[in-house]
């Protein structure tokens, strides 16, 4: 992702989420060393995102999202790959993230992936809890054959 997708990551936002940053947050986010961010296009536009915070020895997804038109179509699959890759390549071991309890597509998605609920975090997102997921070990055989390959 670079600073001119920024307008169109905005608008994905917006239309995934009820909070969602403003464009200020993505700007000082593509300035931090540990962030790693990415995109999706699908030849008219950015369809979707991903973002990742290297730590040492783990990296975090700090957010993910497909425009709800292009959705179910595996440009979140896409991503996630891309983000796996990310991760392993800057040395993480493990991967984490937080999903929404009542989204059961990107849960779904999220466990194909090898990921496994480690916790909930009440009240999250308000309304909603999060569900705390882990993927341990990325570099062994299963993360690489599940999150080998990757557009972005």
């Amino acid at each position: 992702m670079e600073r001119d997708d920024i307008d169109q990551v905005v608008a994905i936002e917006e239309a995934s989420y009820v909070k969602p940053w403003p464009e200020r947050l993505f700007i000082e986010e593509l300035d931090l060393e540990s962030r790693r961010y990415f995109i999706v296009d699908n030849g008219e536009g950015i369809v979707g995102y991903g973002g990742l915070m290297l730590a040492p020895d783990e990296a975090h997804v700090i957010t993910l999202a497909v425009h709800p038109d292009h959705r179910g179509i595996g440009f979140g699959a896409d991503l996630l790959r891309r983000l796996f890759t990310e991760a392993r390549e800057n040395g993480a071991q493990h991967l984490t993230l937080e999903v929404r309890a009542s989204n059961h597509s990107a849960r779904s998605l999220y466990e194909r992936f090898g990921f496994q609920e480690a916790g909930v975090r009440k009240g999250y997102y308000g309304n909603d809890d999060a569900i705390i997921m882990f993927a341990h070990d990325i570099d062994s055989e299963f993360h690489a054959s599940h999150a080998g390959g990757h557009n972005g």
